[in-house]
């Protein structure tokens, strides 16, 4: 795993952000053993913003705090999957209806640049990246930034699935096909059409989930 130096503000956080990049990109995989001592001396801070840093990636499931024993990658667990992938639909279907109504120019044109920011992606990172900036803008269009940030607390476990799948079994060309449909539907303020891209985009985990299960074993339980 890369480490990258930490700014003065916010420690914890930085190194919570790092930590789950490098589990959602499988640089951490699952059953690792992560050393709070070992990463405090990496980053040459105090253990508390790791343990801090430990605390919020076991609340997204991401790690398992054994008491004695230590910290571990966990395993993407198939019915966490369902149940994030259920809370994000739920939550992104609203937000692209208020965004319908009330999305402007400016707005459109910054989800039609990420979208094709997507086309230019070089690898699977700059792709999810670009992916993620549009449904964060779409959430801002809306004014719910507060609901993206219960999403983004969530979705860690799609993250990685979403790694996994990235050309192989989602292939680009369809994700931006369906990206492309939903800011249709915003730009032509279509509230209706814009619900049903959002579930049609959402349905897809649903069918890549047995595959990559299937593919990557080691990664999945409870397939």
């Amino acid at each position: 795993m890369e480490t990258i130096p930490l700014r003065a503000a916010s420690i914890g956080a930085q190194v919570h952000q790092q930590l789950r990049d490098a589990i959602v990109r499988t640089e951490l995989k699952p059953g690792t053993a992560l050393s709070e001592a070992e990463i405090a001396a990496r980053y040459e801070i105090s253990r508390q913003p790791v343990r801090e840093a430990f605390i919020r990636l076991a609340q997204e499931y991401l790690v398992e705090i054994r008491p004695q024993r230590g910290t571990f990658v966990r395993r993407i667990v198939v019915s966490e999957v369902l149940d994030a992938r259920f809370v994000r639909e739920a939550i992104e279907v609203a937000v692209a209806r208020e965004a319908a109504s009330r999305a402007d120019a400016a707005g459109i044109a910054r989800l039609q640049s990420a979208v094709a920011a997507q086309g230019l992606a070089r690898n699977n990172a700059e792709f999810l990246a670009a992916d993620e900036a549009m449904h964060r803008e779409i959430a801002v269009i809306a004014g719910r930034e507060a609901a993206w940030r219960v999403v983004d607390q969530v979705k860690a476990q799609m993250d990685r699935m979403r790694y996994l799948s990235y050309q192989d079994v989602s292939p680009t060309d369809r994700l931006i096909s369906q990206h492309r449909s939903i800011v249709e539907a915003i730009a032509a303020h279509d509230a209706e059409r814009a619900e049903a891209a959002v579930r049609e985009h959402m349905a897809d985990i649903l069918q890549q989930l047995p595959q990559l299960a299937q593919r990557y074993p080691e990664m999945f339980e409870g397939a």
